[in-house]
């Protein structure tokens, strides 16, 4: 949500800093701008609509010379999409520029105050308090002015703030929303993400919650919240650039999609260890497991259909008790955690601001947490207990692919590690599940060979007002993860239903030409789904099924099948997820969408 970007050193910033936004575009936003110091002060400018709009009123940056600069994309959230609303924002008196990432929850009193000390206000965003909150407390020292500042906002910041009378410095600080710095050879940048400025340098610090840091163009400074400096450790990015880059793809989502096979081995072969699983977890010893009474998942969105997967499967092996909860609900049900449960919190970004919540929450509960993330070092990273990576390599495409299936993958070979500590997996079983796991990439690339069939299937779709998925037990998972992604790129209206409540109401909603998808990967559920099918083809409906090649009678009864190729039931949801992402790309391809970068949506969501 939103990009920070900001730069100091002896290039123009504002050539720097506009093509380090552009690398941020993927995580959604609605306007943006430029702060740039130059020689009579701070120079802003903004403007609503893509950044193709704030290159054109910089003339691609040249009208703003100067050497350090802040820039950002906003997606609204205080205030409509416009000019005004959009960030940098300056204090009263343009001592002050900020940009943010967050929310300000306290901001009405907080600008009560500052209307009664004098300072006046220009826009509907709960930021332009935090310039003038700022500026309040500015006496000089510019870390004591924005420590001051923090002390009295609640909520969640990211932050990149220059001072007019500073010009050689940018100070940045963090609190529930990512931030990380870049350092080069003489400059030094700050930013939401590592793309925006991995073409300049690999180098890498993370701002830790509630640091301050003071970035100058030969020097890193950071102060914890009590102004006492802090060491800070130093990274080496080791992804490639082209990672970050689409590679000869149309759209990132396409490239993340074929980049699966990779992902989903490069999280699995690096674990199993002379036919064993290694996870790595320090703190999970066969004491530990022995004594759970339940296990929750919590995440959102795509993650969390990554849960549900994952109850089926951890109830069928381990033979305890699984919740899985949304993690934007999980504070408000009054959860029955406690030091006998262990909590599994996954996240792609490793920042989801409720997932985030819900971790602490679990943690004050007295519960044994565990991370499920793609980001090293992000704040679940951090916090949570333990923490297993999902070593998916970058994800920019808003609508999560790879990142879902190495979250599913990590979840497989937790489970079956906690069954065999158990004693309830047998050898041989154990053994089995391990080969289909390494066998699970070929699958992948196998059915990604040829995709020609799912967009024809496509082309019949792509102007459909309504589409259903239906699915019983994991398939039922895998039907709410299909019509996510439909729905979230496409803007086609979807849903997605458990296949034994049509008669429960659902079904009025079927009439003639109404496209049905039925997933049906779990063969002792196949007789069930072919009456299911058969009952919405008698209401007229179109149906297109998905099902393992060879597949007994799926043929006859529906009118399109997009087949997969024979596999385990055990990694049927792996496998099956690839062709409803393809689906859903290609409509959305089709309607003529902006598939990375869809309306209204995020890619890291770091506000409630």
């Amino acid at each position: 949500m939103c990009g920070i970007v900001g730069y100091t050193g002896a290039r123009q910033a504002s050539e720097v800093i506009l093509d380090a936004l552009e690398h941020l575009e993927y995580r959604g936003y609605d306007s943006s701008g430029i702060a740039i110091h130059e020689a009579d002060g701070i120079h802003v400018e903004k403007a609503r609509g893509r950044l193709q709009v704030l290159r054109e009123r910089t003339d691609n940056g040249a009208k703003l010379p100067g050497n350090v600069g802040i820039g950002h994309t906003r997606w609204a959230t205080h205030g409509e999409p416009s000019d005004r609303n959009a960030h940098p924002h300056a204090s009263a008196g343009s001592r002050v520029v900020i940009v943010h990432n967050g929310i300000i929850e306290n901001y009405l009193p907080l600008q009560e105050f500052l209307a009664a000390q004098g300072y006046t206000f220009h826009s509907q965003t709960d930021s332009e308090v935090v310039a003038n909150l700022i500026d309040y407390h500015y006496h000089g020292d510019p870390v004591e002015a924005v420590r001051a500042a923090l002390v009295q906002i609640k909520g969640s910041y990211a932050l990149g703030v220059l001072f007019t009378d500073h010009p050689d410095l940018i100070v940045a600080a963090r609190k529930n929303s990512p931030l990380v710095i870049g350092l080069g050879e003489g400059e030094n940048y700050i930013a939401s993400d590592i793309p925006a400025f991995l073409k300049y340098t690999r180098r890498i610090v993370r701002l830790r919650e509630l640091d301050v840091a003071v970035v100058r163009a030969n020097g890193l400074e950071i102060y914890d919240p009590f102004g006492n400096p802090v060491p800070y450790t130093e990274e080496h990015v080791e992804w490639d650039v082209s990672a970050a880059e689409k590679g000869g793809y149309e759209h990132f989502m396409l490239k993340e999609i074929y980049e699966q096979p990779r992902a989903i081995r490069d999280t699995i072969s690096p674990r199993v260890v002379e036919g064993k699983i290694e996870l790595g977890l320090q703190s999970l010893d066969e004491a530990r497991i022995r004594s759970l009474k339940q296990i929750y998942i919590t995440a959102c969105g795509s993650s969390y259909h990554v849960g549900m997967v994952g109850r089926v499967f951890m109830e069928r092996l381990l033979h305890i008790p699984v919740r899985v909860e949304l993690a934007s609900e999980f504070r408000y049900e009054n959860p029955l955690v406690d030091a006998d449960t262990l909590v599994l919190v996954i996240s792609q970004s490793g920042e989801t601001a409720d997932t985030l919540a819900a971790l602490r929450e679990a943690k004050r509960l007295g519960a044994y947490t565990i991370g499920i993330v793609n980001v090293v070092g992000s704040a679940i990273a951090t916090e949570a207990d333990e923490v297993l990576y999902t070593w998916a390599g970058p994800e920019i495409a808003v609508a999560t692919t790879k990142a879902y299936n190495t979250q599913l993958s990590v979840l497989y070979l937790m489970t079956m590690s906690l069954a065999r500590m158990l004693g309830r997996m047998e050898d041989t079983t154990y053994a089995e599940y391990l080969q289909q796991l390494a066998q699970l990439p070929d699958l992948c690339e196998k059915l990604l060979q040829d995709t020609s069939h799912i967009q024809y299937l496509a082309s019949l779709c792509f102007a459909k007002d309504d589409i259903f998925f239906i699915g019983r037990n994991l398939d039922y998972a895998l039907a709410l993860e299909g019509s996510l992604k439909l729905k979230e790129i496409s803007y086609i209206h979807s849903e997605s239903y458990a296949a034994g409540e049509l008669k429960h109401g659902t079904i009025s909603l079927i009439q003639p030409g109404s496209l049905v998808i039925a997933l049906c990967t779990q063969k002792r559920l196949l007789e069930r789904m072919i009456s299911d099918i058969r009952t919405v083809k008698a209401r007229g409906a179109m149906v297109i099924a998905l099902a393992e090649e060879n597949t007994p009678f799926i043929q006859d009864v529906a009118d399109h099948v997009i087949t997969l190729p024979a596999h385990a039931d055990f990694v049927a949801p792996s496998l099956s997820v690839i062709p409803l992402q393809l689906f859903a790309y290609y409509v959305a391809a089709l309607k003529g969408c902006d598939i990375d970068k869809p309306r209204n949506l995020a890619k890291s969501v770091t506000v409630e």
